[in-house]
């Protein structure tokens, strides 16, 4: 703790899964005492996947390092008591149970804020309770369905299928974050404390139709809400001879320079500009994949790098660890753990005056509990 532009800043944590704690461990990685706060049972993360020891799954350890872990049992006097504890002295309170169950316990805002006016309060649901749909049951999956990605996915590939990574979860976390630093500085400037609320459906729903509102975002609309270049069906990696190379070449000053390069047999003037290449954007990606055929991705990488134009290869997240370009930036980061040595992809950003970092290590069920405990009894955070 105490590196990073949040140090000196304590967050009582509760959420699980990934959506909330991806948010609190940015928070604790910029230097937030993120105090997690658990059930006897555990978050359910801590099982999903492989790990060293039960209880300690990748996927838990990566999104909970750096925090600290107090198992409270909420359904008990002693352990709302400890929360209340927690809650006097903190910064931040974010939850991720749904708006029915927090006030059963006794932590909606009114009764938080009255414990602490000036902490911010996070909501983190699956949709907003302000709506019909506030009451029901969200994941990562069922929010791609309700935002449009598999609907976008089956016209760009002819199938109906989710992304594969938990975007959803991701993206909301994100949100999260800027929501609640947003929050904490209206608080620095005028001393208020508030709520905020982040909901998976709505950060979704916002987050797509940041391109494909496109022709519907005016009335009367102009054409259907889905941008066309990125659901043609020929948007793909390119074959070549020997692989594939992700390749694009958009502008129209990258195009002039390629077909200068290649001179395909197919390049004509109705393919000069940039809006007439828009508008049979799937017929253009065709052409160009005829083309990408020709050489090996090596050459393809060579020519288009000394051009200029955008073009990698294809890599897999295994090939991320071993990547020059991110051991050259440092960023994955070893912390000693109990189970070893953990590699971790790091902090993606960079601070000029108030670098963050890797907190530490994924807690262990409860193992902070009564030293947090004991720091809440006398008010005195850890330096």
């Amino acid at each position: 703790m105490g590196r990073g532009p949040l140090s000196g800043l304590r967050v009582v944590d509760l959420t699980a899964m990934v959506m909330g704690p991806y948010c609190t461990q940015i928070m604790a990685d910029m230097g937030a005492d993120v105090i997690k706060v658990e059930p006897p049972e555990g978050d359910n993360t801590r099982f999903i996947s492989v790990g060293p020891a039960p209880g300690m799954s990748g996927v838990f350890a990566n999104v909970n390092r750096g925090k600290r872990s107090v198992v409270l049992d909420l359904r008990k006097e002693a352990g709302k008591a400890g929360l209340r504890a927690l809650i006097a002295d903190a910064d931040v309170f974010i939850h991720s149970m749904r708006s029915q169950a927090i006030a059963k316990l006794g932590f909606s805002y009114a009764d938080v804020s009255a414990l602490n006016p000036r902490i911010v309060y996070t909501n983190c649901y699956g949709y907003s309770r302000r709506g019909p749909y506030g009451a029901l049951p969200a994941y990562d999956d069922t929010i791609q369905a309700e935002c449009g990605l598999p609907a976008i996915q089956e016209l760009l590939t002819g199938t109906a299928s989710y992304v594969g990574t938990i975007m959803a979860d991701k993206v909301a976390g994100l949100t999260v974050l800027y929501a609640t630093t947003m929050a904490l500085f209206h608080r620095e400037r005028s001393g208020e404390g508030q709520e905020v609320e982040v909901g998976m459906f709505e950060t979704m729903a916002s987050f797509m139709l940041v391109e494909h509102a496109n022709g519907a975002l005016f009335t009367p609309p102009l054409g259907p809400a889905h941008y066309p270049r990125a659901v043609a069906r020929n948007r793909r990696p390119y074959r070549t001879k020997d692989g594939y190379i992700s390749a694009l070449i958009y502008n129209d000053k990258h195009w002039s320079l390629f077909v200068n390069a290649v001179e395909p047999p197919w390049n004509t003037p109705e393919l000069a500009s940039l809006e007439q290449r828009a508008r049979r954007i799937d017929a253009v990606y065709g052409l160009l994949a005829q083309t990408f055929l020709e050489r090996t991705t090596a050459e393809w990488l060579a020519l288009l790098r000394e051009l200029g134009i955008p073009a990698a290869p294809l890599r897999t997240p295994d090939e991320l660890f071993d990547d020059p370009h991110l051991a050259a930036v440092g960023f994955f980061e070893s912390v000693d753990s109990a189970y070893g040595p953990l590699r971790f992809p790091g902090v993606p950003t960079w601070f000029s005056r108030t670098p963050g970092g890797v907190a530490g290590p994924p807690p262990q069920l409860g193992e902070s509990t009564e030293e947090v405990l004991r720091e809440v009894e006398g008010q005195k955070r850890p330096s």
